[in-house]
């Protein structure tokens, strides 16, 4: 398909329309996939225990301080999604700040987290699923099938192509499955919630615990590194709300549609997550036994122990809640890859078959067939391998989130900075916030890179006495450096400025 420019209807005239389906997602529409993408009930599940285990009582706090930086962020990104609606986003303005190079990184950043974490999703909804089965037949035998390797893989293989074909349909159908799946885990969060809280004040709470003003004071956590650990932590629950953004050329009133979307997207989350952390403490405490929060045995899923006493016979839901929430947070976080390779596609950074638009469904055809591939094969390879480096590769998306939220924040500083200071909203808005979210970013990833060579970091192997979450996490990034030199070679054109201009 041809990638002749073809002018966007935004202030900046050198980008150009990809073919995607324009109008298609409301305000509305772009949040419940933004929460989506989050998957709240599936993040909180997998994070409040080792989150926990960190800082202890003090989660309410680290989760506020980690919902600091993406909300600055997401302020720079609005800004920078006013002046260029690109399905591209982080590649894009980043190449237009700071020019081919450190873009083509941004969005490589981008897409390898999304590729990694569409496997991560397709497992635990694996799991969940045959969970149900156990739990709907009374039959615990079921629930272990997904230990069975082959047959994991098999399943988790059909849950990546089920999630590629609904993508692939465009915004329509997956906003009409999203707005199902993402109300149901709402509801049952709420319910385990209030639950909670009902049996604190009824004293039928495993290890009630009053809420205390030291609890949302980080200050009082006991030492930095736990302090940035828990922090690493708490930006990975929050990632994802910048799908809303690279749903932009589809959006109704794409300059301020997603922008909005990505603010209020944030501010949903944290409600959420403040209030299932402040509900889960209550009932359990942080002890390291039994059902309390702090007990290693329970870190791998605090709902999947915490629900039959919290919930009692309708527990089921929560192992439903957490199936929905990873199946509809895999299939909508294809969104945000295929829009990336899309968009490279498009300004010819790689194949320009990357760029080739469905016909039928004005969706990235050969992008969201690219990414399923790409999410089915690094799950085959890693849970083949070893299931640490599944889940240490997990772990050290953290690195990667920071790091190419952190190009683009400064993006924003950088591609405003001749107007940053003519009035106090561009110097808040352009400037100061998404400068000090992209250096906190960025001093996370450092932070995170220097820890993680610790080989007791994550789940304790190594290579070369080198901890494995550093060496899969600088080297899916130096991965992308390779790639890079590959396709200068063979794309010199875009690395020339030749295709897409800096500022």
């Amino acid at each position: 398909m041809s990638t002749a420019p073809k002018t966007v209807q935004s202030k900046d005239s050198s980008l150009s329309e990809k073919g995607l389906k324009a109008g298609s997602v409301g305000l509305i529409g772009a949040v419940v996939i933004g929460v989506s993408c989050i998957a709240p009930a599936y993040t909180l599940t997998a994070a409040l225990g080792p989150t926990v285990s960190e800082v202890g009582v003090h989660l309410p706090a680290i989760f506020l301080v980690g919902f600091i930086p993406m909300l600055l962020v997401a302020l720079g990104y609005r800004e920078l999604n006013n002046a260029m609606p690109d399905a591209g986003t982080s590649f894009t303005w980043a190449t237009r700040a700071f020019g081919p190079w450190i873009g083509w990184m941004g969005g490589w950043g981008l897409i390898a987290a999304t590729i990694i974490v569409l496997s991560n999703l397709a497992a635990v909804a694996v799991d969940f699923f045959y969970l149900m089965l156990a739990q709907i037949f009374s039959n615990p035998e079921l629930g272990e099938l997904s230990k069975i390797l082959p047959l994991n893989i098999a399943t988790t293989l059909v849950f990546i192509a089920l999630a590629c074909w609904i993508s692939y349909r465009g915004m329509e159908t997956t906003k009409g499955v999203q707005y199902v799946l993402v109300a149901f885990q709402l509801l049952v969060l709420g319910w385990f919630a209030v639950s909670a809280f009902a049996h604190v004040a009824n004293g039928t709470a495993f290890d009630a615990t009053a809420i205390s003003p030291d609890w949302f004071n980080p200050f009082a956590v006991d030492s930095f590194s736990q302090f940035a650990a828990g922090v690493s932590l708490s930006i990975f629950i929050y990632w994802g709300w910048d799908v809303t953004l690279t749903m932009n050329e589809e959006t109704k009133n794409p300059e301020k549609t997603p922008g909005r979307a990505a603010t209020i997207t944030v501010l949903v989350i944290v409600i959420i997550y403040m209030t299932v952390a402040l509900a889960t403490l209550s009932f359990a405490g942080v002890g390291e036994t039994g059902l309390g929060a702090g007990n290693p045995e329970n870190q791998s899923s605090i709902f999947a122990v915490l629900a039959g006493p919290v919930m009692g016979p309708f527990a089921i839901l929560m192992s439903l809640a957490i199936l929905s929430s990873s199946a509809a947070s895999l299939q909508s976080t294809f969104v945000s890859p295929a829009r990336t390779m899309l968009a490279m596609g498009h300004y010819r950074a790689i194949s320009p078959k990357f760029g080739k638009i469905s016909p039928t469904y004005k969706s990235p055809s050969f992008a969201t067939i690219a990414a399923a591939i790409a999410a089915a094969g690094f799950y085959v390879i890693t849970r083949t391998v070893s299931e640490n480096a599944l889940w240490d590769t997990i772990t050290a998306l953290g690195m990667m989130i920071c790091f190419y939220y952190g190009i683009t924040a400064l993006a924003c500083v950088w591609f405003f900075r001749a107007e940053a200071f003519r009035g106090a909203r561009a110097f808040f808005f352009k400037f100061l916030a998404p400068l000090v979210g992209g250096v906190i970013l960025l001093v996370m990833f450092v932070k995170t890179a220097m820890d993680s060579m610790d080989p007791e970091y994550g789940s304790g192997s190594s290579v070369g006495g080198v901890g494995l979450v550093f060496v899969l996490g600088m080297g899916v990034i130096l991965l992308g450096v390779v790639v890079m030199l590959v396709m200068y070679r063979l794309r010199p054109e875009f690395f020339k400025g030749k295709v897409l201009t800096r500022a």
